[in-house]
């Protein structure tokens, strides 16, 4: 019963890893980090990611425009483009790390040891992946905070407000982050354990020899008729 609640606990954690990893890839590309609906033309919606900026309209017509260098970017946008490629990465390292250590990995079934540092390893790069996207989405999330609500710009101007990929990222860093340390808690022996031996049966009275009463004859003892 136990070796069965690890297994499922391994497994658990490492789907949530895994949705957490492509929710963040997703995060990663989607231009909608900021919206902006402008009050002179509500027809216009702009989405801001952290490759380009997008217009669409009301006919449904979508036009993106790349940002026009890195440098020109402001810095949490600048930090975040490195931290969630970082992310990215490490999600794939971890997913080729803990695979071999699931108990259905049959190659590596002979060496309980190895399987259970590979689950350790990668439940603790899923972890550090986890942080790495949950930090630059708090952090833009809580310069557009910042942004709207200051008193020194007019009313007029609008104001970016959160987009879905922000949320979107703060759910990836939660799975990736509860999947690590799922697999890193539940990483144990997956070996086949050593079956106990048998108990040993009493021996007969044939084995157990001559009893107590009955000395055996010398071999060269002659016989007496």
């Amino acid at each position: 019963m136990a070796r069965s609640w690890w297994a499922k606990a391994q497994a658990g954690g490492m789907l949530l890893a895994l949705l957490g990893w492509v929710s963040s890839c997703v995060t990663t590309f989607v231009p909608l980090w900021k919206s902006l609906n402008l009050d002179l033309n509500e027809l216009e919606v702009w989405t801001m990611g952290l490759w380009q900026v997008c217009i669409t309209q009301e006919e449904g017509v979508v036009e993106c425009r790349a940002h026009s260098s890195f440098l020109a970017l402001p810095p949490e946008l600048q930090v975040s483009r490195l931290l969630m490629c970082l992310s990215n990465g490490l999600g794939l390292l971890g997913c080729l790390l803990t695979t071999p250590g699931l108990p259905g990995w049959r190659p590596c079934e002979d060496r309980p040891a190895l399987k259970r540092r590979l689950l350790l390893t990668g439940g603790a790069t899923f972890g550090v992946a986890g942080m790495a996207t949950l930090a630059p989405v708090s952090w833009v999330a809580y310069n557009t905070i910042l942004d709207f609500w200051d008193d020194s710009i007019p009313d007029i101007v609008p104001r970016w407000e959160f987009g879905e990929a922000t949320f979107l990222g703060w759910f990836a860093g939660a799975f990736l982050t509860a999947g690590g340390l799922l697999l890193a808690c539940s990483a144990r022996d997956t070996g086949t354990a050593t079956p106990a031996a048998p108990v040993c049966r009493r021996p007969t009275a044939a084995a157990q020899g001559p009893s107590r009463g009955h000395q055996p004859l010398p071999k060269n003892a002659d016989l007496v008729i």
